[in-house]
Formats: C-alpha cells, sequence, structure tokens
C-alpha cells in the first residue's frame, strides 16, 4: 500500500529527535517534506515513535540456507577456512530457483527486523559445473527478483572472482561457479544495470572479492570499466578478515591487505572495506581518512572467530562504518550493534567503549550505522529528509523494553535491552510492508525456503 502522508508524534530527524512530525512522500517514494511541529489533520498517524530503516551493508544471501549447519566440531583446529570448504561443498547444489527462494526470505526477515536496505554480495554467477547459464545475469535477476518481491531496496554487487590465492593462484574445484575474468564480470554488471533500469530501489555497483581473488591488473580493468559505466558506482571488497590473510599478503607483496589498497587501488568514498578486521594503526587512520566505509558484520565475525574490529582507534579518527548481516546467522540490526559493543567491552573490561558524539551509546550506534550504511549502498537513505527514500520503522510503543522512553534513551533501550523485535511498522520507498509485525510476503517466502533446504539437505 503507498503511503502518501504520515503524521508522527515524535521521529528521529538528522537533526535529532523532533516532535508533531509530518512526512509527505511522492510517488516514487522520496520524501518531499518533513515538517516539525505540525498538525495531523485528516493524516494517518504512526503509531510509535519513527526512526529511519538500518541499511544492511553486507550480505551473501544464500547462506541462509547453511546458517545453522556448520556448528559440528569436526577438527580440533576448526577455523574460518574450515568452514569456507563446507560453504563450497554447500552451494555446488544451489539452482537459480533456489538462489531466488533463499534470498526471498532473507530479504523479508531483514525487513521485519528493521532492515530497509541491503547490499548484495553476490559471487554465485555460474552453473554448478562452472559455465555461464545462458543468460549471464541469471542468478543476480533472481536476486532482483527476490528483492522486489519482498519490497527491500538493494545495491547489487557482482563480484569479481578469478583466483584462488594471491598472486593469481589457480582457483579450487569449490570455487569454480564463482569465477569471471574483468569483461565477463562486467557484461553481467551491464546487464544488471540495464535491467534495474531507472527504478530507485536498485543500484548497481561491484565488489572485487578480496585482494586474494584478482590480481593489480584484473583489478585494475575491472574498476576501469565500472567508472566507464557509473564513476560514483559502490565498490565493495573482503579485506583482512583473517590473520592467514593478512600473512599470505605480506608473503605476495610485502604490505598488509589494507595497506596495499589504499596506496594502490584509489580507495575513497565510493569503497566499503568489509570486515577490515586485523589492521596496525596506521591503516586504521588511513582508512578513516580516506573517506571509506569500514563494513563490520559482528555476528558473522563471532561466528567465524574472525577476531575484533579495533572501534576504539576507528571512531577517534572519524572513520566512517556501518553494519552487515553476512552470512545470516543473524538478521537483528539490534543484535549486529549490541555485540559490535559488547566485543569491545569484553576487550577493553570497561563499559560503554564506542562513544559517538554524545553520552547515548545506543544512539551513537544507530546513528552511525545509518550514516556509513547509506554510503556504502551509493543510496539516500538512512535519513528522514527530503530527497531520501522514505524507508522509514515505526517502534512498538508497547514492547517492554522500549515502555515510558523516549528520545535517546529509547535508542540506549532498543540496542540493549531485551531480544524482542520492537518493529511494528515498516515502510520501504513509500510503501507499507510491513504492518503489525507481519510482511505481506512471509507466508508465501516461508513455503519457496522450506521447499529449497529440504532439496539441498536431501
Amino acid at each position: 500500500m503507498q503511503l502518501h502522508s504520515l503524521f508522527a508524534e515524535t521521529a528521529l530527524l538528522p537533526e535529532g529527535w523532533a516532535e508533531d512530525v509530518l512526512f509527505e512522500v511522492d510517488g516514487a517514494g522520496y520524501l518531499s517534506a518533513v515538517v516539525p511541529n505540525a498538525r495531523a489533520d485528516g493524516v494517518e498517524r504512526a503509531a510509535g515513535p519513527v526512526v529511519p530503516g538500518m541499511p544492511n551493508l553486507h550480505s551473501h544471501a544464500f547462506q541462509r540456507a547453511l546458517a545453522g549447519l556448520a556448528e559440528r566440531a569436526r577438527d580440533p583446529e576448526d577455523s574460518f577456512w574450515t568452514w569456507r570448504a563446507l560453504m563450497y561443498r554447500f552451494v555446488a547444489h544451489l539452482t537459480p530457483e533456489q538462489i531466488e527462494a533463499v534470498a526471498t526470505l532473507l530479504y523479508v526477515e531483514l525487513v521485519k527486523a528493521g532492515y530497509t536496505a541491503v547490499g548484495e554480495f553476490h559471487y554465485l554467477h555460474h552453473a554448478p559445473d562452472g559455465r555461464p547459464y545462458d543468460v549471464r545475469a541469471e542468478t543476480g535477476l533472481r536476486i532482483l527478483a527476490a528483492a522486489r518481491s519482498a519490497g527491500i531496496g538493494v545495491t547489487l554487487l557482482p563480484v569479481l572472482y578469478g583466483y584462488g590465492g594471491f598472486g593469481g593462484q589457480p582457483a579450487g574445484e569449490g570455487q569454480k561457479r564463482f569465477l569471471n575474468d574483468p569483461d565477463g564480470l562486467l557484461r553481467i554488471v551491464a546487464a544488471l544495470r540495464e535491467a534495474a533500469g531507472a527504478d530507485p530501489q536498485v543500484r548497481v555497483g561491484l565488489a572485487p572479492h578480496s585482494l586474494r581473488a584478482v590480481t593489480p591488473e584484473t583489478l585494475q580493468a575491472t574498476l576501469a570499466g565500472l567508472a566507464a559505466l557509473d564513476p560514483e558506482a559502490p565498490i565493495h571488497i573482503h579485506v583482512a578478515e583473517q590473520t592467514k590473510e593478512v600473512e599470505d599478503c605480506l608473503a605476495w607483496c610485502g604490505q598488509r591487505p589494507v595497506a596495499w589498497l589504499l596506496e594502490h587501488a584509489g580507495v575513497d568514498a565510493r569503497w566499503c572495506l568489509v570486515h577490515a578486521t586485523h589492521m596496525e594503526p596506521a591503516e586504521t587512520a588511513g582508512l578513516a581518512r580516506s573517506g571509506a566505509v569500514a563494513g563490520l558484520c559482528p555476528t558473522t565475525e563471532a561466528n567465524l572467530g574472525d577476531g575484533l574490529f579495533d572501534g576504539p582507534r576507528y571512531w577517534t579518527a572519524g572513520g566512517l562504518w556501518g553494519i552487515g548481516s553476512d552470512s545470516h546467522v543473524s538478521h537483528s540490526p539490534i543484535e549486529e550493534l549490541r555485540l559490535l559493543e559488547y566485543g569491545q567491552r569484553l576487550h577493553a573490561r570497561r563499559r560503554n567503549v564506542l562513544r559517538g558524539a554524545g553520552p547515548a551509546i545506543g544512539a551513537a550506534l544507530y546513528g552511525g550505522a545509518l550514516a556509513g550504511g547509506a554510503r556504502a549502498l551509493g543510496r539516500p537513505v538512512g535519513r528522514l529528509a527530503p530527497g531520501c527514500r522514505a524507508d522509514l520503522l515505526v517502534l512498538d510503543p508497547q514492547t517492554p523494553a522500549l515502555v515510558g522512553l523516549s528520545g535517546d534513551t529509547l535508542l540506549d533501550a532498543l540496542v540493549f535491552a531485551g531480544n524482542r523485535n520492537p518493529v511494528r511498522d515498516v515502510a520501504v520507498g513509500g510503501r507499507w510492508v510491513v504492518r503489525e509485525g507481519h510482511h505481506r510476503a512471509e507466508a508465501a517466502a516461508l513455503r519457496g525456503f522450506a521447499a529449497a533446504r529440504r532439496a539441498l539437505l536431501a
């Protein structure tokens, strides 16, 4: 259902909390006016406080079907690398139809939890035997279809994956579905841009998978091709997630991964460096200065045993950051934000570590994730302001953790007080997609997911 206007007794605007706010939405789903201290005459009233929807900057949608299946202790040295081997065996059987079904349910779950935009880091391009589909962008088109079914905004990031290790080492058997050269990947990007057309709910960028999966030459060629298509397009890359990756990069070129990117790749505000877990102080400061976004995925990083991002140093340097649900062991932005702070508390053995512009830690976390996520996705989201997408959440004031609270104290409680989902209603691009906690497509999405997962487990 299209939303034309909405009155909120209290809403979180870019300048802070405001009262009696009237939101006007145009036919394309943008906020045309945001007026505090307004009157509610004849206008739909929000059933609770209104806040911006959260951008999710890093997703591998297909991994939603794998969540929970890799928690058996099979190896005394279980690590990211043993998990990756299991994931490769799993993806060998996924069909395009199953990819769409799994992504559709995931995106429904994300919207219900308060994410209104997602960055899909998509590298399952080809058939299980590695051959391109007749329609080369087949699986990317499936992701677009899933996003439209769920009503979530999407920044689709086709992934360049060419090699199995630093310096152009051959790819392994489990990676053959991912492989493209720059020309092949750019053809997929162009096809997806054509399919998206002028849809304001879709942005197409590109993602070199990691420094171990490209060479300097293929990275440069792909970035040049992307610039010819869209010089402002988002660019995402996995980097410095594991200490082994750092060691291998040093052995290859004598530099750490983030340092190499900052020196050689022209990293700027278009870029999102996903994880960036293992950096030295100079890299942390350099990343903050670059204007790029650090893409943090705390629940996945914890699940895989990656390590802890150096939040205090990066915050002090003024670095931008956002959150993603990555492997989807969780689909809650609240859990990502909470674990981000709690990990720092455990490491520092003190409280309230990730301080923002003020003393309210939950509010600072929520605001920081909005700003960094919006930049990383390259779309006008994360702000309830004229010219931005009408992506908004109505919080349920009867959620026990929120009862009687307002302003930044409400956001602190949102992040740190309880596990009940407080999201009542969700509008994305000016359309209601969740009402009273129910998504319009959840029943059909669950049926499709259930069929896909049963077939994969058979």
